[in-house]
């Protein structure tokens, strides 16, 4: 119980979190060795102890283990925890030293007052697996300034990705990644590549109270971004840059016959407009890809919006039956684009049937599916659309609400607001999950807390896979709806098969 004791301590007096929960830990050591033995040094006393494999074997209970305790006096400025593992299995390999840096690096390596050594080096930002960048400035205002980051070159992201601020020495709120994950010409999955700190003492006044956070408004705050942004963009630019050249290469042999006959002013477009579309979802499989491309081609190639409308510009004001006939052909060029985008959201549709009935599509997919292709839950919800703000407001309400053990059971939220200044919060399932009266609680819950910020009504939307027997039918809240993504596939697909019949019969009339 000293030890416990201690333990317990030592985590409050320096704010650390407690890392696991029953303690089985501790025998840890007994899965690679016969032996283990703890040495800890603390306040003038030197506690030890000694468990051996054997002894476990011998008990039915571990309460019954009996432990040879030693304390002694010691030297009070020696302190520190030693433990020693004898007797090595001999069918085990030896842990890589670099392997077991990155590992602890991604738990440890932001800790303030903690420093974990393996042979003999410190761990720090340059034990990430890939390439490493430090580079130091003045900057007008703020002062010295240094950053310090690693990008991974690992197949899968890492656990706790993104930039460490610190401030004489103490981290500053959770990691971020100063706009980069703002910009919507950088792909997304990258961001899970990054690990580093940035030391920027000159923010030390524009730290809120209780130092999780800087400023959001402040300036030096964006002088600071300013000058890590483009040092960021440029590292991801030289490491992920051939492989993202590399797709859009593979892609465009499929496409190169359809840019060569558009005019030359297009094709340059077109050309840019790809480059975006390949780095917007960078990691994504090209069957996903290659579908909002060729939409993209098919815009350009049939759109006559412009001359439409050059027509009714160089009409006079006087040429009432010109106006009228330019008009007329602007409408049937309207029923041809819209037959034409009603052709890509048929694409679309396929794709997200095949997501809703495969069990393994995770909340997040299905969310970013359906975030900016709100026309597929009904007419009523294509004017909503979500912005930076909302969805700052989202992550803030979650990082609040969903921290330690229940990080992992985040809801998948989306926040939109409509031109009337009314708000629908959405909240994704997986295509398995049977809607209950829990999901319907909870997500009143979080209209409920949101409508503090806001201070507008907020409608809610739940979207399932199946209802359960126990969810509400009777009593509740008002603009509270529910849909299941059967439903709302094939409603969306009734309405597209409707826009082009009615294409059809304009053309043949």
């Amino acid at each position: 119980m000293i030890g416990a004791h201690a333990a317990v301590s030592v985590l409050q007096e320096k704010n650390r979190r407690i890392k696991g929960r029953k303690g089985i830990g501790k025998f840890a050591g007994l899965m690679a060795a016969s032996v283990m033995s703890l040495q800890t040094r603390a306040r003038g006393r030197r506690c030890s102890f000694i468990l051996r494999l054997q002894d476990l074997a011998n008990v039915e209970d571990i309460e019954q283990l009996q432990i040879d305790f030693q304390i002694e006096p010691c030297n009070p400025e020696l302190h520190g925890t030693t433990i020693t593992l004898t007797d090595l299995h001999q069918g085990l390999v030896y842990p890589s030293a670099s392997k077991l840096r990155q590992v602890l690096l991604q738990d440890y390596g932001r800790q303030d007052d903690f420093i974990i050594t393996i042979n003999d080096k410190q761990l720090d930002v340059d034990d990430i697996s890939g390439s490493y960048v430090e580079t130091e400035q003045e900057l007008p205002s703020v002062g010295k300034v240094r950053l310090r980051f690693s990008l991974s070159d690992g197949k899968t992201g890492l656990r706790q990705p993104g930039i460490t601020l610190r401030v004489d020495g103490k981290s500053v709120g959770r990691p971020g990644f100063f706009g980069l994950d703002e910009q919507d010409d950088f792909p997304k999955k990258l961001l899970r590549k990054l690990f580093g700190e940035v030391e920027a003492n000159g923010l030390r006044d524009h730290i809120t109270a209780g130092w999780d956070a800087p400023v959001e408004n402040s300036e030096l705050l964006k002088i600071v971004e300013s000058f890590v942004q483009p040092i960021l963009r440029d590292a991801f630019s030289q490491q992920y840059r051939r492989e993202i050249q590399l797709a859009q290469a593979r892609l465009k042999r499929n496409i190169l016959e359809r840019l060569a006959t558009l005019p030359e002013h297009k094709r340059s477009f077109a050309d840019r407009a790809i480059k975006k579309v390949l780095d917007k979802y960078y990691g994504e499989p090209e069957s996903k890809v290659e579908p909002i491309v060729y939409v993209l081609l098919e815009a350009l190639e049939r759109s006559d919006y412009r001359l439409l409308l050059e027509h009714i510009a160089d009409a006079k004001s006087s040429d009432v039956a010109g106006i009228a006939d330019n008009l007329n052909e602007f409408g049937l060029a309207d029923m041809a684009f819209l037959v034409q985008q009603a052709t890509a959201r048929q694409v679309i549709l396929d794709q997200l049937e095949a997501l809703a009935r495969d069990d393994t599509t995770t909340e997040a997919i299905l969310h970013k599916a359906l975030e900016r292709n709100l026309w597929v839950l009904g007419n009523e919800y294509s004017l909503f659309s979500s912005n930076t703000t909302l969805r700052r407001q989202i992550e803030v309400f979650l990082g609040k609400t969903y921290t330690g053990a229940k990080a992992d059971n985040r809801p998948d939220l989306v926040l939109s607001e409509n031109l009337s200044g009314e708000y629908l919060l959405i909240e994704f399932k997986k295509p398995k999950h049977e809607l209950n009266h829990d999901n319907y609680v909870q997500a009143i819950s979080y209209r409920h807390e949101l409508s503090k910020d806001l201070n507008s009504q907020i409608r809610v939307l739940l979207i399932g896979g199946r209802r359960s027997s126990n969810f509400p039918t009777s009593n509740i809240e008002p603009q509270v709806e529910t849909r299941l993504y059967n439903q709302v596939i094939s409603t969306a697909r009734k309405q597209i098969e409707w826009l082009l019949r009615m294409g059809k019969e304009q053309n043949d009339g």
